[in-house]
């Protein structure tokens, strides 16, 4: 109507300057000010529309004295046709919530030019509405996983407050949730358009229809839309049906409940869908006319949200997208449930083996074991198999430590999942979005909505690319880290022979003076074959060193074709689709192989450990003989020399004892040294060899 006054008066005003020749600076000057509306503290012009509905529209206006941004909510002749405590109830519905997560009323003023024309001026959100957001291509398929968790955030605490002050919304979706950009550059999300909202305790119940038939209970649906009459009254548990709807849409980008033709072309199709839908389905789709409905009980591949989040969030969606009341939760579960999935931290992890990436979502006061448990279930890999990478080091983790404990974790700086046995290639699993049908015709409207969904199928397309070269850096990370464990592993083994062969040396150095003072005794006979079986592990130790150096020369060549890939990975971002695709498959192909040669290296340096573990007890039992060797020799020694002339060898008898009692001390200096280094050598091969939890 407005616009009509303004077109009327300024067509006058052109026929007054073509009769009477008015300045042009008068024609326009008349015109801006026709075109501007106000009250007595605000200002807006009428092109500043930022939403219309049914009985108002919202202008974007800003304070007279202080220039301040609003947003003013005027409503039209329509809306004054309801009761007088209808035109009332928004007012007050906004007086009594505070609430940061619902959009705050300012005041209430009235037009200039019609006093009784009531108008509320709230806070402006900047970033538009939810819908908005949504409707940009890059979000065709759903929100990225951290915007959709702040959207559930503000949404549950929004309605929370509003439920905590026994309010119903009854027109909860996407349009009606504004969004504004925080200092720290966050969204932050605000419930608002309370038009329809009234006071309603969990135990009470309306019949009166309001709300938005895509996001409407079935119940009310059938009323408001199939025009049935029924006597159904209806309870707060509507407004969680609506954000199902909201909370689906936001998550996947469509509607959860879609007939063939759409929701409003196919009413009846709509209702039968959102009725019969099974125990447990979150949504349902008629893709052919008079055709099957396809139920789904998981969110869509295609949507941008990791599998852990998605395990949290369909049992909240098909337990409030439930047509039967009685069967439909509470707010108070709920509330529960998403504040459950609100308070989890997530962990990226990313299996190595697998190459597949996953987002670990878990209580922080959970321990270690239930993140165990919790990997094992996305991955299929027990907890006895786990081992953990994380900055190119063994994070070695007890299953009695908080989660508390955990490194803060990216999606580009991931823990890395490694397993002790050869695990099966997963891999991205990738799905092509559906191209649209191109328009048999010329139609301004169907040319717009596919060109829309053709530029969100190429933000798909290249979320997908994106994906693939992160998951290629991914495999490149965490392959050269674990090369450099596994060289680290070698070396260290290579340490552990050379002390065993430094130690060997000497234990034969000792045998061959045991051998030649005991030559007479028969008791010391049994020396001979350990003396064998010494000679025997220093003739082998030059076989161990050499497979360790194979290791290392493995190693070497695996590294140099990580070095090359990389270098390659370099040209992925330029590349095409069925480019990237064949690279990520050729990523996967060489990292089955590094994976089969890292395991095979892995498996024969525990059994190198386990042999110097078995080794290093028999060189510990050939220290005690020689020990008892020495003993008795040193008795016989002092017993054979008591037996000589005084005068005949007095020096020679002191000389032989001073030598022994030498001999013995440097054995003890030598079990000594052997065992400080067995501590050693122990450590580093439960450093080495251990498991990772």
């Amino acid at each position: 109507m407005l616009y009509l006054k303004v077109f009327t008066f300024s067509v006058l005003l052109t026929s007054m300057y073509d009769s009477s020749r008015l300045t042009k600076k008068v024609v326009i000057h008349l015109v801006v000010r026709k075109m501007m509306a106000s009250t007595a503290y605000h200002l807006w012009s009428m092109e500043d529309i930022l939403g219309q509905g049914a009985t108002a529209s919202v202008f974007k206006a800003r304070n007279k004295k202080t220039g301040e941004l609003v947003a003013v909510k005027v409503f039209n002749i329509t809306s004054y046709t309801r009761p007088y405590e209808v035109q009332m109830r928004e007012f007050e519905m906004l007086r009594k919530l505070n609430h940061i997560n619902i959009v705050k009323l300012f005041a209430v003023e009235e037009m200039h030019m019609n006093p009784k024309q009531k108008v509320l001026v709230m806070e402006f959100c900047s970033g538009g509405s939810l819908l908005n957001v949504l409707e940009e291509p890059e979000n065709a398929f759903g929100l990225p996983e951290s915007e959709f968790l702040i959207v559930l955030q503000c949404v549950v605490h929004g309605v929370n407050h509003l439920r905590e002050n026994a309010v119903v919304h009854r027109d909860i979706k996407p349009g009606n949730i504004m969004r504004v950009v925080g200092e720290d550059g966050c969204s932050i999300y605000k419930l608002t358009d309370f038009g329809a909202a009234r006071e309603l305790e969990d135990d009470e119940k309306f019949v009166s229809i309001y709300g938005t038939e895509e996001y409407l209970h079935p119940d009310m649906y059938e009323r408001a839309v199939l025009r049935k009459p029924q006597k159904k009254a209806f309870g707060v548990t509507v407004d969680l049906w609506s954000i199902g709807v909201t909370f689906y849409h936001a998550a996947t980008g469509t509607l959860p409940f879609v007939p063939f033709g759409g929701p409003r072309k196919n009413k009846q199709m709509m209702y039968r869908i959102t009725t019969e839908k099974p125990t447990g389905a979150i949504a349902g789709v008629q893709k052919v006319e008079d055709g099957a409905i396809e139920w789904s009980y998981h969110l869509p591949q295609c949507c941008q949200l990791s599998e852990g989040l998605k395990t949290q969030l369909v049992p909240v969606l098909s337990n409030i997208l439930e047509a039967d009341q009685e069967k439909c939760w509470g707010f108070d579960q709920f509330f529960a449930e998403t504040t459950g999935i609100l308070h989890h931290v997530s962990i990226h992890v990313f299996s190595l083996q697998q190459a597949t990436a996953h987002r670990i979502y878990i209580h922080i006061y959970n321990t270690v074991s239930i993140f165990f448990n919790e990997v094992q279930r996305q991955t299929g890999m027990v907890p006895e198999l786990q081992q953990y990478m994380f900055n190119g080091h063994y994070l070695f983790l007890n299953p009695s430590m908080k989660v508390v404990s955990l490194p803060l974790t990216t999606g580009d700086q991931p823990i890395f999942l490694i397993s002790h046995q050869p695990e099966k290639i997963v891999g991205l699993l990738l799905r092509e979005p559906e191209t649209p049908v191109t328009p048999s015709k010329f139609d301004v409207v169907a040319d717009f909505t596919f060109s829309k969904a053709i530029v969100g199928v190429i933000h798909q397309y290249l979320r997908i690319a994106q994906s693939l070269q992160k998951h290629q850096e991914l495999i490149l990370q965490g392959y050269y880290c674990y090369f450099e464990n596994v060289r680290l592993e070698c070396s260290n083994t290579e340490h552990r022979i050379s002390m065993v062969s430094m130690k060997l040396l000497t234990f034969l150095n000792t045998e061959e003076k045991l051998h030649k003072l005991s030559q007479s005794s028969e008791d010391l006979a049994d020396h001979t074959e350990i003396e064998k079986k010494l000679r025997q592990i220093q003739e082998n130790l030059p076989i161990y060193i050499r497979d360790v150096q194979e290791f290392r020369n493995k190693l070497d060549c695996l590294r140099t074709e990580l070095i090359n890939l990389s270098n390659n990975i370099k040209k992925v971002k330029s590349l095409l689709r069925e480019d990237c695709s064949q690279k990520y498959r050729d990523v996967l192909t060489i990292a089955g192989k590094w994976t089969s040669a890292l395991h095979d290296i892995q498996s024969q340096l525990k059994d190198l450990n386990s042999f110097f573990n078995q080794l290093i007890g028999e060189l510990q039992m050939c220290e005690e003989r020689q020990s008892q060797v020495l003993d008795i020799v040193t008795l016989r020694s002092q017993h054979w020399a008591g037996r000589q002339q005084p005068t005949d060898g007095l020096k020679d008898k002191d000389q032989m004892i001073l030598r022994m009692n030498r001999l013995k001390d440097e054995m003890e200096a030598v079990a000594q040294e052997l065992q400080c280094n067995n501590s050693i050598i122990e450590s580093l091969g439960s450093l080495n060899a251990g498991p990772a939890i």
